[in-house]
């Protein structure tokens, strides 16, 4: 466990990984339901009206984003500006990777982890070769 600074509220707790509070975790959970509920109403919103109209900051809609909690639609079928994508820097809707960039990370995971895996059933771990000599003569 460490001690860590909320993003949010900037007061130190004990964390297992997180850069959140519980406090603060709490009240995004709260704000989440007060933003979808606002988006299903009013779908071509952007995060100017939305922070405006529900009192939820920009900062929390965006980290709402960026966990894939919320999609705002844009006319273009981005984030509005918002929010783009971490690798290639194309505007998205949600999330931290676009669609071909997310595809390109998975398929790479796919390899990567293909080929690691033991070609034959207890031989998975490393081989020693060679002889070891016992005794001193």
């Amino acid at each position: 466990m460490n001690i860590v600074q909320c993003q949010f509220c900037k007061r130190p707790f004990t964390s297992i990984g997180g850069r959140i509070c519980p406090a603060c975790m709490e009240q995004i959970d709260k704000d989440f339901i007060t933003v979808r509920d606002y988006i299903d109403e009013h779908k071509h919103s952007n995060i100017d009206i939305i922070a405006k109209e529900t009192e939820v900051s920009k900062q929390k809609i965006l980290h709402l984003l960026k966990e894939g909690r919320l999609i705002i639609d844009s006319p273009d079928g981005g984030g509005g500006g918002y929010l783009f994508c971490e690798m290639c820097k194309k505007s998205i809707s949600t999330g931290r990777l676009c669609k071909d960039c997310s595809g390109k990370v998975a398929s790479s995971m796919d390899k990567s982890v293909t080929s690691h895996k033991p070609t034959q059933a207890g031989n998975a771990g490393p081989s020693i070769k060679g002889s070891a000599k016992i005794g001193g003569n």
